[in-house]
């Protein structure tokens, strides 16, 4: 980012009305404020709620108010903003290690990933190499249910229903996944989506079932295929200068915080996730169940992917080993 676009960005924050900005913890959100539909608007809105109960001052700023994912970590690096819910991509920058969280069929789902990390004390690691970005990763959160693969003209059953549509990339990764299920993938920013949809420009993409229904496209798609993907994430980033610059007893109130905001989201996930293809359905979405021979071919499909990422070999290694000590302990 430019030095002009950066400090053009800090003077709208500081535009923004507060009591005392110095000691406000600004929360940024990265969808709508739905606490039935966004697991992470559960998560922001407990841990908001959570600090102001134990006295630290903290509100929530709108989606986009102060810009787009890039903008977003800018402000966090420089200490302008606090905490952010921020793409895995964000983190991805700084230190690729956190892409394993994004392979395809690495995870069965979110309690399994979650003992992953656990098992690899994961946040530690990627603390300990973003720090010298200023970033700190406090969580990662998930939206939903996992990801299905999401479609407007054509249902998918299979891999081969998949070769006449280009879909919705979020980065080159998921390119490589689209071209190993034999489509091919074009990345658009997701404020374009809906227009990319509608003109036929993308014929789908892949994530979490809530999402039509959250940003109101349930008249544009027509197909859900549940096909658990991979889980859909947030990345939960804070100022590392501002977290390192609290007492010790604000920084064990903001870790408090933390676990409650947690244990709200993972208790909403379970809640959520038999509702949400209901949900779907009634909104006129048609849901499909993969066969279990055709999510072992799409899971087959998947595994090369893995190398096409900026993980390196030895890291590849590394979370699949965690994924299966962490399936092994179920």
């Amino acid at each position: 980012m430019k030095l002009w676009q950066k400090l053009a960005l800090a003077s709208a924050l500081l535009a923004l009305p507060t009591v005392a900005l110095s000691n406000e913890i600004k929360v940024a959100l990265d969808s709508p404020p739905d606490l039935e539909r966004s697991g992470s608007y559960v998560w922001a809105h407990h841990f908001t709620e959570a600090l102001n109960e134990r006295g630290l001052m903290a509100r929530e700023l709108p989606r986009d108010a102060i810009g787009g994912e890039a903008e977003k970590l800018d402000q966090i690096s420089m200490g302008l903003l606090e905490v952010s819910l921020s793409d895995v991509n964000s983190v991805a920058r700084i230190d690729p290690f956190i892409f394993g969280v994004r392979l395809p069929y690495l995870f069965d789902g979110v309690a399994h990933m979650d003992r992953a990390l656990a098992e690899g004390d994961v946040l530690t690691r990627i603390n300990d190499d973003i720090a010298h970005a200023s970033v700190r990763l406090l969580a990662i959160v998930p939206l939903g249910p996992p990801s299905g693969i999401i479609t407007t003209r054509k249902a998918v059953t299979a891999p081969d229903d998949m070769n006449d549509l280009r879909m919705r990339a979020l980065d080159d990764a998921q390119i490589a996944l689209y071209k190993a299920w034999g489509s091919n993938g074009t990345i658009v920013s997701w404020g374009e989506v809906p227009a990319a949809l509608q003109t036929g420009i993308v014929d789908g993409y892949i994530n979490t079932p809530l999402v039509p229904i959250m940003f109101g496209q349930t008249d544009i798609v027509r197909y859900f295929t549940d096909a658990n993907v991979m889980n859909a994430l947030r990345a939960v980033l804070v100022s590392d200068d501002w977290y390192r610059g609290l007492s010790d007893d604000e920084r064990q109130i903001v870790d408090e915080a933390v676990e409650v905001a947690n244990r709200a989201n993972r208790t909403w996930l379970e809640e959520i996730t038999p509702k949400a293809l209901a949900e779907l359905e009634t909104a006129g979405v048609e849901v499909l169940v993969l066969s279990d021979t055709a999510r072992e071919r799409f899971r087959e499909l998947s595994q090369p992917v893995y190398h096409d990422t900026a993980l390196t070999p030895e890291q590849v290694e590394t979370w699949s080993g965690l994924a299966q000590r962490a399936r092994l302990s179920e």
